[in-house]
Formats: C-alpha cells, sequence, structure tokens
C-alpha cells in the first residue's frame, strides 16, 4: 500500500493553467495506454482525496445528475475544505482536518490497495510535509503554460524509479526521499 500523488503537468511544472483550466491537457488522447496509464495506475486505488479546487472542476466537467452522469468514482473519496461544497451521491466525505489526522482511515478505507492524492498540489505537499507521501507519478504534457497552479508549490526530494511514454506524454513514477 502506498499513498501516491499521480496527476499530468505541463512540462514547465503546472497542473492547471491561470484560469484553473485544463484545456491543455483535455485535447490530448490522455485515454492512451502504456507502462504508466491512468487505467493502469487506478487499478491499484482503494480510496482518494482530493481538495476543494479538484472536486469543483471534477462536478463542473464529469457529474450532471440531469443527464444521469453521476459521480465518476465508486471508492471512498475525502474532499479537504474549509468551505461548504455541493455534495454529490456517493462515498465523498467533506473534512477539515489535518492530513495526518485522517490518513489511517484513508488507509484502511483503501482495504490494503493505494491511496490516491488527485490534486491539487498544495494537498499532495501536506501529504509530504506529514511523511505520508510514497510516490509521485507525473504525466508531462508537451505544452508550457507559463504560470498557473503549481505541480508541487514546495520543495521536495524525490527519486526517479521509473520513466515511460504514453503517446505524447513523457512519464515518471517519483519516490519521496525521507
Amino acid at each position: 500500500m502506498a499513498t501516491q500523488y499521480f496527476t499530468a503537468s505541463s512540462v514547465d511544472g503546472f497542473i492547471a493553467d491561470p484560469d484553473n483550466s485544463l484545456s491543455w491537457l483535455l485535447s490530448r488522447d490522455v485515454s492512451a495506454g502504456g507502462p504508466m496509464s491512468y487505467a493502469g495506475f487506478f487499478e491499484s486505488v482503494g480510496a482518494m482525496v482530493m481538495g476543494a479546487t479538484t472536486y469543483r472542476w471534477i462536478l463542473e466537467h464529469d457529474v450532471d445528475p440531469d443527464t444521469g452522469r453521476p459521480w465518476p468514482y465508486d471508492i471512498p473519496c475525502w474532499v479537504f475544505s474549509h468551505r461548504d461544497l455541493p455534495e454529490v451521491e456517493g462515498d465523498v466525505r467533506f473534512v477539515r482536518e489535518a492530513v495526518s489526522e485522517l490518513h489511517a482511515e484513508m488507509v484502511a478505507a483503501a482495504s490494503g490497495r493505494n491511496v490516491w492524492v488527485v490534486g491539487g498540489g498544495d494537498l499532495a505537499g501536506q501529504f509530504a510535509d506529514a511523511g505520508l507521501l510514497d510516490e509521485v507519478w507525473v504525466q508531462y504534457a508537451p505544452v508550457t503554460l507559463g504560470s498557473g497552479a503549481p505541480l508541487l508549490p514546495r520543495r521536495l526530494e524525490l527519486r526517479l524509479e521509473e520513466v515511460g511514454r504514453n503517446r505524447d506524454f513523457a512519464c515518471a513514477r517519483y519516490g519521496v526521499v525521507r
């Protein structure tokens, strides 16, 4: 079992542009299989965690009760936020505690599978600060954004474990150096 931050990034280190848009990513074939693909990664995930901005993005782009598009995940999900957010049907838990206070609960809910830190970079950094982040998986898109939401907005020492290619994407899996 590992706690993993799996995300896509521009080659200059941003996971969203200044308008919080992912148009730079969604214009590419992100469904491509490969040695480090999302589908292969997600098979090992038993629980997930995200911040309010990521949750709102999913609600705006992937969920539509009027057309029958429900919450897209059937595993437990923790959403860290200090504000009230719209609720959806599914196992979504809104929390305000520190990541260190809830990590054991997430691990238990994952039932021997991995915990996925979906985003954003600051939340992944909070797991790293608490010594709870094990790996960082990055799918680098061949685009630069110049600014936006950073991949990780703090220093974090990493060790390259694996590299691969999924069509346009250069992929890297790093272990967190403690």
